[in-house]
């Protein structure tokens, strides 16, 4: 039996039905919220004063910074454990441990940086793939990441099914901070979106899907080594022509972008990770997943719409037409020296043989050398003692030329 609360009238005891007090606390959210985006707004004018006047001065330096950033892919390719298959479901886990901890999109790309950097420079074995990733992320959060949000060990450790020890993580943190020669301040792809679309209107549907494709191309061997600021240009370019927006001027930073890395880019959108695209198909980052799928099922129709028809296979059927005899092939035959007998059959031709022509004059045959065929004569069943008449008659046989 539950009992019954009684009301407490006391000045010190506070009730949820106040309605002061939810007035107040009203009042000081609204304040807070005030304070915040007014701190954004000085923020804002602060960088495009920074813009304005070093701008130029960033540009180089971020410019010259990711030359000497940049990984070796011929250096990756001499490891002997592990195999460039093995990137993608590596790449996956760090996707799905960066969107778990909400990091900033900076992080993610810097993360690759170092691991590919890691990779160039020593050997790693395949049992500490998985712990060098981590460890890439761990440093990269702590370089541009806000400090809540930067994962712990215990944190890591845990999303590794405790495969690794605690001192496991700290080890490889230090030793990769070590090969990377403590330079970590990598330009990524990112920074150099922010640069091209700082001084235009904001829209956030072309930023998502400029990154979105530069995180597809993370997963492939032929953009490892391509420099971060010729992948924010093709992708941004790319980003434009999908969503149907107006390209950068040929004056502009943007418009600068690698032909043969936009055609590459384009060849590998329609190849996506599927962690990769539930990640981009959520609402903040404006469903771009779902717009390319839909572009390129477009894109495919109108090839085919375009595409020379395809013959029609030939279909057997159960009845087969007699072959026409005046189409057939013949059988080349001699010519017969009689082609017409008015009574009795043709006479067939007989090949002579060596023995005809040397027994020829020992049975009387005469100078031809070989035998007289005998002449076939018509089938009664009476006998008849009347004799053939014929409008022509055999040549004799000493005019018969021989047949070989």
């Amino acid at each position: 039996m539950a009992y019954y609360k009684q009301p407490c009238d006391s000045y010190f005891v506070e009730s949820h039905d106040d309605h002061g007090l939810r007035f107040r606390e009203e009042i000081r959210e609204r304040e807070a919220h005030i304070k915040r985006q007014t701190q954004l707004a000085i923020a804002e004018d602060l960088s495009q004063l920074a813009i304005y006047e070093y701008g130029d001065c960033i540009q180089q330096h971020m410019e010259d910074m990711e030359g000497k950033t940049l990984p070796d892919v011929a250096a990756i390719d001499i490891q002997t454990e592990i195999q460039w298959f093995m990137r993608p479901y590596l790449l996956d886990f760090l996707i799905e441990a960066h969107s778990a901890f909400a990091l900033l999109p900076e992080t993610l790309f810097l993360t690759i940086n170092l691991l590919d950097r890691y990779c160039s420079r020593r050997v790693v074995y395949k049992k500490h793939y998985q712990l060098v990733g981590c460890c890439a992320l761990l440093v990269a959060a702590k370089y541009g990441d806000r400090k809540d949000r930067v994962p712990t060990i215990k944190e890591l450790k845990a999303m590794c099914c405790a495969l690794y020890d605690d001192d496991m993580f700290t080890q490889m943190e230090w030793h990769v901070l070590q090969t990377v020669d403590w330079l970590v301040g990598h330009p990524t792809v990112d920074n150099f979106l922010q640069l091209a679309l700082d001084h235009l209107p904001y829209d956030p549907e072309v930023e998502h899907m400029a990154c979105f494709i530069s995180e597809i191309a993370m997963f492939h061997k032929e953009f490892v080594s391509i420099r971060p600021s010729d992948m924010a240009r093709s992708s941004l370019a790319l980003a434009r022509f999908i969503l149907g927006r107006s390209q950068a001027s040929e004056n502009e930073w943007a418009a600068k972008y690698e032909h043969k890395t936009l055609y590459s880019l384009s060849q590998q959108l329609h190849r996506p990770s599927s962690i990769l695209s539930r990640k981009y198909s959520t609402a903040h980052l404006s469903r771009v997943s779902i717009t390319l799928e839909d572009f390129l099922t477009r894109q495919a129709s109108i090839i085919r719409c375009y595409a020379p028809p395809t013959p029609p296979a030939e279909t057997c059927t159960e009845s087969r037409k007699e072959p026409n005899s005046n189409n057939m092939p013949v059988t080349p035959t001699k010519p017969y020296f009689m082609t017409h007998l008015n009574n009795g059959c043709l006479t067939p031709p007989i090949t002579p043989t060596n023995q005809e022509y040397t027994a020829g004059s020992a049975n009387g045959m005469g100078m031809g050398g070989f035998s007289r065929p005998l002449t076939p004569t018509s089938m009664t069943s009476e006998p008849s003692n009347h004799q053939y008449s014929a409008s022509c008659s055999l040549p004799p046989i000493g005019q018969i030329a021989p047949m070989f």
